[in-house]
């Protein structure tokens, strides 16, 4: 598995280490320590990933906690079960409660590689990326979108559509780098954070629009015929 802050390419994309990689295998317990130490995240560890995945590769694993665009699955604490964070070792989970310090952005793997692009391409400051192994992209954004997304929807004229972008807010949690999804494969960074975003991710305003017309083609060039998609 690569360590937490190697090289990850998705498509086009290609994400460049900074300095030397680190040869040796970062642990969870080490991850949530950057994560704290450094960019002042609260994190909370917990056992490895055991959940079965759904039937196709980029299904997400099914989850007690009953959300379908659960994005930390079979991995936090559910109403009506003991706490599982705490200390663990280098198989071990490590999770961003959401809510707090950010909220995340969930969009398809290839919207978001299309949008990232594009947003990129315009200027935009965006904020750190993670790639779990579920086909999807997590933008973490400023804390508390998750409760105006409607609202933000609404006022962009996106609030009518069929889009598959959910967001993580508060009560959620979100895998992070280098937990293992069990079945899948392992949580990593697309975009890692930096001294200007850690501590004052993105205004949600800022991605949203390009993000939900992403969502938007993507999901229109599904529902396209196969002789007009090529």
């Amino acid at each position: 598995m690569d360590n937490l802050f190697g090289e990850l390419r998705l498509g086009h994309l290609r994400l460049a280490p900074l300095g030397a990689r680190r040869r040796t295998k970062v642990t969870a317990s080490q991850a949530a320590a950057e994560y704290t130490g450094r960019w002042g995240w609260t994190v909370a560890t917990g056992e490895p990933a055991t959940g079965t995945p759904d039937t196709g590769a980029a299904a997400p694993t099914r989850c007690p906690c009953g959300s379908r665009c659960c994005a930390a699955p079979g991995l936090h604490p559910v109403p009506g079960t003991a706490d599982r964070a705490g200390a663990t070792g280098a198989e071990g989970s490590v999770l961003f409660p959401t809510g707090r310090a950010f909220d995340v952005l969930d969009v398809p793997e290839p919207a978001g590689l299309q949008a990232l692009v594009r947003l990129e391409r315009m200027g935009t400051q965006v904020g750190p990326v993670l790639a779990p192994p579920t086909g999807r992209l997590q933008f973490l954004v400023a804390a508390g979108t998750a409760r105006r997304l409607p609202d933000l929807l609404y006022r962009m004229g996106w609030d009518d559509a069929a889009l598959d972008l959910a967001c993580h807010g508060e009560g959620s949690y979100v895998a992070a780098p280098p937990t293992v999804l069990g079945g899948l494969g392992p949580v990593r960074w697309l975009r890692r954070p930096t001294r200007d975003n850690a501590g004052c991710p993105p205004e949600a305003r800022l991605l949203l629009g390009t993000l939900a017309y992403a969502c938007h083609r993507s999901r229109e060039r599904t529902a396209e015929p196969a002789w007009i998609a090529s």
